[in-house]
């Protein structure tokens, strides 16, 4: 029904950006890149803290979190039209925004290559960057070629556990139906973790019973962390075949976990680099 109502909605707001926007504040930091990708980051006059990439969007104006975005930040910088996912909130500063008039563009905040190029297609239309929109997804479609053939020429898939690493927090392990757990399988291996959705704090005994032959953090969860070997290290990982064989992979985290414009490279660089270990 969520579902539904985006899709609505979606058309709704598409259809109400009759002329080309000037002004645009992005939510989300692949709704950021994409519009960066599409060669309209001079539209943009705000976006959130996600978004960091490519560097120019790092110092745009900032109207907080996506999920705890402020509506007088959004309403400062006058846009003609906001980008956000169905992920954005709260909804009371939704609810003030529409109140106020501004027109909202909202996304599906998906975990494929489906819905990265749906939304390139959506954002290319609104901005009237629809050839570059072709190019874009022309050139995620020749990557896509290439993962398939990686895929296909690899041995038995890896079993990769994915640790989300908060400052001064216990690490997070990533279930099914999350980003990480989407990539991993995108780039042919396999999530050690099957029998729940979300994210769980780790524990000795899942940890050393998954038996992960990978682990796959981020790079600022790396550098929250102190470095790999304060990783390896947290009792029940130093137990696992990633720990004893220092195997990681470590990637930036917008890249990875995303699922923007360069997904398809990402899910690539996570395909070789796993296998090369």
């Amino acid at each position: 029904m969520i579902r539904f109502l985006t899709v609505i909605f979606l058309l709704f707001s598409t259809a109400a950006v009759a002329d080309t926007p000037k002004r645009v504040v992005s939510v989300g930091g692949a709704l950021t890149e994409t519009v960066y990708a599409l060669g309209a980051g001079e539209l943009l006059v705000g976006s959130d803290t996600t978004s960091y990439y490519p560097k120019e969007a790092a110092h745009s104006p900032k109207v907080g979190y996506q999920r705890a975005l402020s509506a007088e930040g959004i309403l400062s910088l006058n846009p003609d039209l906001v980008l956000m996912t169905d992920e954005a909130g709260p909804p009371p500063v939704l609810a003030q925004l529409e109140s106020a008039g501004v027109n909202m563009l909202t996304l599906n905040a998906g975990r494929s290559l489906a819905d990265v190029k749906q939304n390139i297609e959506v954002i290319a239309e609104a901005l009237d960057r629809e050839a570059e929109g072709a190019e874009l997804i022309a050139s995620m479609r020749e990557t896509e070629a290439k993962l398939k053939e990686a895929i296909a020429a690899q041995g038995e898939p890896k079993k990769i556990m994915f640790i989300l690493q908060h400052t001064g927090g216990a690490p997070m392990v990533a279930g099914v139906h999350t980003a990480a757990d989407s990539i991993i399988k995108l780039a042919g291996a396999e999530n050690v973790v099957t029998d729940y959705e979300g994210y769980k704090p780790l524990s000795p005994e899942s940890a050393t019973s998954l038996s992960p032959e990978i682990l796959l953090v981020t790079s600022q969860g790396v550098e929250q962390a102190g470095g790999v070997d304060n990783i390896f290290a947290v009792p029940g990982l130093s137990l696992t075949p990633a720990a004893k064989e220092k195997k990681v992979v470590v990637m930036d985290s917008l890249l990875l976990l995303g699922f923007g414009p360069r997904t398809a490279d990402a899910a690539l660089e996570l395909n070789h680099k796993s296998n090369d270990l």
